[in-house]
C-alpha cells in the first residue's frame, strides 16, 4: 500500500451523525462519507447542519467550552428546533472512525436547561470500539449538580482516556471567505481564526515561511488555470505591520503589474481562500457554497480537486452548495449527496440513493445535478417571476 493510501485509510472522519431538535432538524440519522455535498433550498438548514460540527469544535477550543458554545448561538431556545414538542432535549451523537473501523469512537451529548434557564448536560457518553469509557450523569454529578454545566470533553483533567476525540474535534475547520472582510484595513483587530476571513491574511502570515511558500507555489499553479495572467503570489507586511496578499499579473509592460487584495477580484480571493483552506490542516473541513463568484467551468472542476486532495490525505470535506456544476462531475457518488427538504415538522434529510428511480434516471442519461436540483427546488418557485405585476 502506498504512503498516501495508508494515510487515507488511517485518517479519522465523521462516519455518522445523529441529531434531535437541532435548529431546523427534528431528527437526523445519516451515515457520512469522506466527501459530502449538502443540497437544499434557501433556509433549509445547510449552514445549521454544518454548525453541529462547529459546535463540537467550540466545545474543545481555548476560550470555548459548553456554556460559551451555547451562548454564541443565542442560547438553548435559539438552538432547539421549533418543531420540538414531546422531547425537549437537544441531542448530538457522532461516530468517528476509519474505513476499517467506522465506529471506533462514538460521542453523544444531550443537553437541556433548568428552571433558572441554565444550560445543563443531560447525558454525555463516550465509547471506544464499543467499550463505554464515560457515562454521565455519574455519582460525582449527582452529589454536585454544578458539574453538569460543563462537559468532560472540555476538561483536561478528566478527558485523558478519550483525548483523541478532543483532538479530532479541535481539528475541525470552517472557512467561508468574504472578500470584503479580507480587504478591510482593520480586519484583524480583535479577531482570531475568524471563519469569514477577517484575519485570514494574518493566519497566513503566522504560517512558517517554508510551508507558506510551498502552499503558495501549489496555489499559484492551480490559479494559473482560472487566472492565466497571474504569475506570482506573495505575502508582505506594510509599514504598520498589516499583512497583504499580492499577485503579479502579466501586463503590456515588461515588468508586469502587482495587485494586492484591494484590487484582486472577489472570485480570485475566494478561490485563493478555498485552495488555502484545503491545504491548511488535516481535520474535517466545512465549506459553504465554494462556487460563489467563480466561473462555472472552474466550479465544475472543484470536485476533482477535492478528490485528489482526499486521495493523498483522507481529509473529510463537508460542502453546502446550490451549484449544479459541483454535481456534474461523474465521480460524485449518490451516497455523497445529502438532500435537505424543509417541511412543517422541520427539515428532512436523505441521500440521493433514496430518490425514487434514481438509478433508472441516471441510466437514461439524466444528470445527477438535474435529478438533485429537481428534488430540492422550492415549490412554486416560478411565481417569483410574477413579482411586480400587482
Amino acid at each position: 500500500m502506498s504512503k498516501s493510501s495508508t494515510a487515507r485509510a488511517q485518517a479519522l472522519y465523521f462516519t455518522h451523525i445523529y441529531l434531535e431538535n437541532w435548529k431546523n432538524f427534528l431528527h437526523v440519522d445519516r451515515a457520512l462519507q469522506r466527501r459530502v455535498f449538502l443540497v437544499g433550498p434557501n433556509a433549509s438548514g445547510k449552514s445549521n447542519l454544518l454548525d453541529a460540527f462547529r459546535f463540537l469544535r467550540d466545545l474543545v477550543t481555548v476560550g470555548g467550552g459548553f456554556q460559551e458554545a451555547v451562548r454564541r448561538r443565542g442560547g438553548l431556545s435559539a438552538i432547539r428546533c421549533l418543531a420540538a414538542r414531546k422531547q425537549p432535549n437537544v441531542v448530538i451523537r457522532v461516530s468517528i472512525g476509519t474505513q476499517e473501523k467506522p465506529d471506533k469512537w462514538v460521542y453523544e451529548l444531550q443537553f437541556t436547561q433548568d428552571n433558572q434557564r441554565r444550560t445543563l448536560v443531560k447525558r454525555e457518553r463516550v465509547t471506544r470500539d464499543g467499550e463505554e469509557l464515560l457515562s454521565r450523569p455519574n455519582e460525582d454529578d449527582q452529589s454536585d449538580p454544578e458539574r453538569l454545566t460543563q462537559t468532560y470533553l472540555e476538561q483536561v483533567n478528566v478527558n485523558k482516556d478519550f483525548r483523541q476525540v478532543v483532538d479530532f474535534f479541535a481539528s475541525i475547520r470552517y472557512l467561508h471567505v468574504v472578500p470584503q472582510l479580507v480587504r478591510e484595513p482593520e480586519r484583524s483587530v480583535g479577531k482570531e481564526n475568524d471563519p469569514y476571513g477577517g484575519d485570514f491574511l494574518e493566519q497566513i502570515a503566522r504560517t512558517n515561511d517554508k510551508t507558506r511558500k510551498a502552499r503558495f507555489q501549489r496555489i499559484r499553479e492551480a490559479l494559473a488555470v482560472a487566472v492565466p495572467q497571474l504569475k506570482e503570489l506573495e505575502l508582505y507586511r506594510d509599514v504598520r505591520g498589516t499583512p497583504h496578499l499580492r499577485g503579479k499579473y502579466e501586463h503590456w509592460r515588461p515588468q508586469g503589474a502587482w495587485q494586492d487584495e484591494r484590487q484582486l477580484s472577489d472570485g480570485t480571493l475566494r478561490l485563493f481562500g478555498l485552495l488555502w483552506s484545503v491545504l491548511d490542516g488535516h481535520g474535517p473541513l466545512l465549506l459553504e457554497e465554494p462556487e460563489l463568484s467563480l466561473h462555472p467551468e472552474v466550479v465544475r472542476h472543484i470536485p476533482q480537486m477535492f478528490a485528489r486532495i482526499q486521495r493523498k490525505t483522507g481529509r473529510q470535506l463537508l460542502i453546502s452548495t446550490h451549484s449544479t456544476g459541483l454535481l456534474q462531475d461523474e465521480g460524485v457518488g449518490l451516497d455523497e449527496v445529502m438532500l435537505l427538504q424543509p417541511g412543517r415538522e422541520g427539515t428532512f434529510v436523505r441521500t440521493a440513493t433514496d430518490i425514487q428511480d434514481v438509478e433508472s434516471l441516471l441510466d437514461g442519461g439524466v444528470g445527477l445535478d438535474e435529478i438533485v436540483m429537481a428534488e430540492t427546488a422550492p415549490r412554486k418557485v416560478e411565481q417569483l417571476a410574477l413579482f411586480g405585476d400587482r
